[in-house]
């Protein structure tokens, strides 16, 4: 659920009044709010910051200072990883198997200058581990991995599978083989095991208007995180059998409590949570303020109920469906227009609020999902309180596009 935003229409459109928009902004007050539920939710177990949906390093760096909880980064790719190491940050763990062998060759170096504060890579595959390698040479030191273990549910005798399409890796024999053939290559050492429950983190489960798709979303995720536990805490113990696992690493934001709980994981990640994009307005679980949105300039009133935004087509990835255009904010009560959504250089927003804007007002639009509004913007603004406390660059704003 998404709780009643404390900002209004007139209190942002005073806050930003010397702004030309369009331009993002982070409201502090909602994004601390955000994360003193996440530490919450998560109990006593430390939370990995997911840098995918942050894509801000003065922010990333800001949370990681906040609370000691906040026990390092996910990040997701490894030139996104060594950029971050070369900022100073620490305790890394790659979320996305990679490819990049210039990348790996400076992993390598690193690994042999500091073994134990080099980044961790994901591995699902024996292609995975040849790839890496035949990059390595003959370096001492062995690069870290993290086996990536499948959490989708493979319900009704494995008629249907639920959950993203990643990790080969599913049984708990297929988990060991990988872990038994880690164990056999002198260059690469296994430390760290994870699993991304998907269709739990990610996936909410108050489909508006849906309320059958909704219950059968529930029923699902109940006998999801019943079967997840379980063997997700078998690999585990099988694992550690034959491999010194420094962590397991699963959940996000959307299942911090039932993955927490678990006592074969010992950290779990968030990211989006602390800007509860539009995306997570579905879970009734728990409760975010809104924390992060952007403006775009009224330019045309094109006649009664309607007026026209300058941008406004920042479509999130995932499947084509109207869950990825932005949510119109503020003022409330505008929606777009079914025949043209959000428009790559204007955007109709239709409602009763549209008579009440002018050319030269603002409206306010939160991204479906976190991290990618980020990849519009070189800055943000944060604002605390009723006023303007910073601009900061966005990963775009330093000249950093990773993917």
């Amino acid at each position: 659920m998404i709780e009643p935003t404390s900002r209004s229409h007139a209190e942002l459109e005073e806050i930003f009044a010397d702004v030309e928009a369009p331009f993002a902004f982070v409201d502090l007050d909602a994004m601390w709010a955000n994360s003193d539920g996440l530490l919450a939710r998560a109990g006593e177990k430390p939370i990995r910051v997911a840098t995918k949906s942050l894509r801000c390093r003065p922010l990333i760096e800001s949370i990681l200072e906040r609370d000691d909880r906040y026990g390092g980064l996910m990040t997701f790719t490894l030139p996104e990883t060594m950029w971050l190491v070369e900022h100073g940050m620490e305790n890394l763990l790659l979320a996305y198997p990679t490819t990049d062998r210039e990348a790996l060759g400076e992993l390598a170096l690193r690994s042999v200058a500091a073994p134990d504060l080099a980044p961790i890579v994901m591995v699902d595959s024996v292609d995975h581990l040849d790839l890496i390698e035949s990059v390595l040479g003959s370096q001492a030191s062995p690069l870290r991995l993290c086996l990536d273990l499948d959490a989708s549910w493979r319900g009704f005798r494995g008629r249907v599978e639920t959950g993203p399409q990643r990790s080969p890796v599913h049984t708990v024999e297929e988990a060991v083989a990988l872990a038994e053939e880690i164990g056999r290559r002198e260059k690469l050492e296994l430390v760290a095991i994870m699993a991304y429950e998907g269709q739990i983190a990610g996936v909410g489960d108050q489909v508006p208007g849906r309320p059958f798709r909704s219950r059968a979303i529930r029923w699902m995720q109940k006998k999801s995180r019943r079967e997840i536990a379980e063997r997700r805490a078998e690999v585990v113990a099988r694992i550690r059998e034959i491999a010194d696992i420094e962590f397991v690493n699963g959940g996000g934001t959307g299942s911090l409590e039932s993955t927490a709980a678990e006592e074969a994981v010992t950290e779990v990640t968030a990211g989006s949570g602390f800007f509860a994009p539009a995306q997570f307005d579905r879970y009734s679980g728990f409760t975010l303020k809104p924390a992060a949105g952007f403006a775009l300039p009224v330019v045309r009133r094109p006649g009664a109920g309607v007026v026209t935004a300058l941008g406004g087509g920042y479509l999130a990835s995932g499947p084509a469906d109207e869950g990825r255009l932005p949510a119109p904010w503020l003022p409330e009560g505008l929606s777009f227009d079914k025949d043209e959504g959000a428009g790559e250089v204007q955007t109709p927003l239709l409602g009763e609020a549209a008579d009440r804007l002018q050319v030269g007002d603002r409206v306010y639009l939160r991204h479906a999902k976190a991290g990618e509004l980020c990849e519009r913007f070189d800055s943000l603004l944060l604002i605390e309180g009723n006023e303007i406390v910073d601009e900061v660059p966005t990963y775009r704003g330093e000249g950093e596009t990773f993917l």
